[in-house]
């Protein structure tokens, strides 16, 4: 049975019961709709992120290979000597974001162009190095902020759907019933007024007799 609010049963706590009822009815198809809209959210930035996980270990997995060829052609101290003074190889640019409640950063990366090494013992494949190393962290970043953005979209999902289930299934259920007692009990002492004054008549009646 679902426990009542402690409040008297009057008309006036009725009334003010259903206003405030219907406030939460308002209120809980507002935050169905939201979780509606972050279900679907989730799915789509789900999707983004697999792909770009995907293609962030495709990128990985070619940088390193051309790494590990320009070290064994060039030495591991003069790669370390060849990256030295280099300039960034990347822009970043990290903006706050929000949507539906869930703040997030909005990340974006591009590449710089590469900086020619004067150094002439460097191997060519030097430059490639750079460049897959370069577009790798692009899409790192990518998949950073869509690792970030979808953990929040999960949190902020699962606190609406605590929300909803605390209206639809306790706090809603818990005013309605209420509001059904009240009126009960209202009823109840309407037909014990009627009553009262039929026995009132009935007692006029027959002292006028």
């Amino acid at each position: 049975m679902t426990d009542r609010l402690p409040i008297p049963p009057t008309r006036n706590a009725r009334l003010q019961l259903q206003r405030q009822l219907d406030f939460l009815v308002g209120g809980h198809d507002l935050l169905e709709r939201k979780r509606e809209l972050l279900t679907r959210m989730v799915r789509e930035q789900l999707a983004t992120y697999r792909e770009l996980r995907a293609e962030a270990a495709r990128l990985v997995d070619r940088a390193y290979y051309w790494l590990s060829i320009t070290q064994m052609r060039m030495g591991e101290r003069m790669l370390r000597q060849a990256g030295l003074g280099l300039k960034p190889a990347l822009s970043v640019k990290i903006r706050p974001r929000s949507n539906l409640g869930v703040e997030y950063p909005a990340v974006r990366a591009e590449q710089n162009p590469l900086e020619p090494v004067s150094l002439m013992w460097t191997d060519a494949g030097f430059d490639k190095v750079r460049q897959r190393l370069a577009e790798m962290a692009v899409v790192l970043a990518r998949l950073g902020e869509a690792e970030i953005t979808l953990r929040r979209m999960l949190h902020e999902q699962r606190k609406t759907q605590k929300r909803v289930n605390a209206l639809k299934y306790n706090i809603i259920p818990r005013y309605e019933e209420t509001i059904r007692f009240i009126g009960e009990s209202l009823e109840e002492e309407e037909r014990n007024s009627l009553f009262q004054v039929k026995r009132l008549r009935e007692k006029a009646a027959d002292q006028d007799a």
